[in-house]
């Protein structure tokens, strides 16, 4: 068992990394798979029917700003503290995330820690599926859970409103990034979600989350994830606003950035279920 020399429990751990470290009294691991309607896969049932042991259940959707109509959006501090609690995550933990699908929702959760101002938090790199395929022990039993007293540090810089969005689209002072896939960001496929117009925000740059992960569902080395943002044509030494459909796979992209050693990015919390939805925002078709 060799942990990669790219492992770092801030960002991105390897499946080697966290079977050596799983019985760490001060780890955390949090199951934070969600999926989309037309994936047809049911997260919560898949936790309770297996997940890596100790993992507690995060869910993104509950554990989310629901005074807003938008779709989870980032919880308030306090959600956020009592959820932890409850869940028996706290203040010393070194926290591991994985989903379902690879590396997909994690990402998000780990922004969403980073934005309460919580360092050590890291995504399983390959997820669930490369932990069941090399065949590491798994359970269906939920965890003991114990309370722990949690303190949050909310860092604003980490998160962008639609009014910060249309001023850095304006003003060109900021490289937005479209972590969707390219015939939605051409505006040429339907947005899954109904009601909102085709296309993208004037000025971004197409990212599709799936060209930073490698066949297996990790992330690619830093190295290539330079390439891959040089590429699509993206100016790295410009702060980063990365964007998607709901704010999930932005936060892919956001994770690609902080491993290539770029602080200076945030994630665009409404993403396209808002800017779609308004007739006043401007909207870009095509390349």
């Amino acid at each position: 068992m060799t942990p990669s020399p790219l492992d770092d429990p801030k960002t991105l751990v390897s499946t080697d990394w966290l079977a050596k470290h799983l019985r760490d009294p001060d780890l955390r691991v949090l199951d934070a798979s969600w999926y989309l309607p037309a994936m047809a896969r049911d997260a919560k049932a898949e936790y309770e029917a297996g997940h890596i042991p100790g993992a507690r259940f995060f869910d993104i959707d509950e554990i989310s700003d629901q005074r807003s109509n938008l779709p989870h959006m980032a919880p308030p501090s306090e959600k956020f503290i009592s959820r932890m609690r409850a869940m028996g995550v706290g203040d010393g933990h070194q926290v591991v995330i994985y989903d379902g699908f690879g590396l997909f929702s994690a990402a998000r959760v780990w922004w969403t820690f980073r934005l309460m101002g919580k360092m050590d938090v890291a995504v399983l790199d390959g997820g669930f599926p490369k932990w069941k395929a090399e065949g590491r022990e798994i359970e269906d039993m939920p965890p003991i859970v114990r309370d722990r007293h949690m303190t949050v540090s909310r860092q604003n810089q980490l998160v962008k409103d639609v009014t910060q969005v249309a001023h850095a689209a304006k003003l060109g002072e900021a490289e937005i990034l479209d972590a969707r896939g390219a015939p939605r960001f051409r505006g040429e496929a339907a947005e899954p979600r109904p009601g909102l117009r085709s296309g993208h925000i004037p000025g971004s740059k197409n990212v599709p989350f799936g060209d930073v992960l490698n066949a297996d569902g990790t992330m690619k080395s830093p190295a290539d994830l330079k390439a891959v943002f040089e590429g699509a044509g993206v100016d790295l030494k410009k702060p980063a606003i990365t964007s998607c459909g709901s704010g999930v796979t932005a936060a892919v992209l956001s994770l690609a950035l902080e491993r290539i050693g770029h602080r200076n990015h945030a994630l665009y919390d409404g993403s396209w279920a808002e800017w779609g939805m308004y007739d006043d925002l401007k909207v870009a078709t095509g390349a």
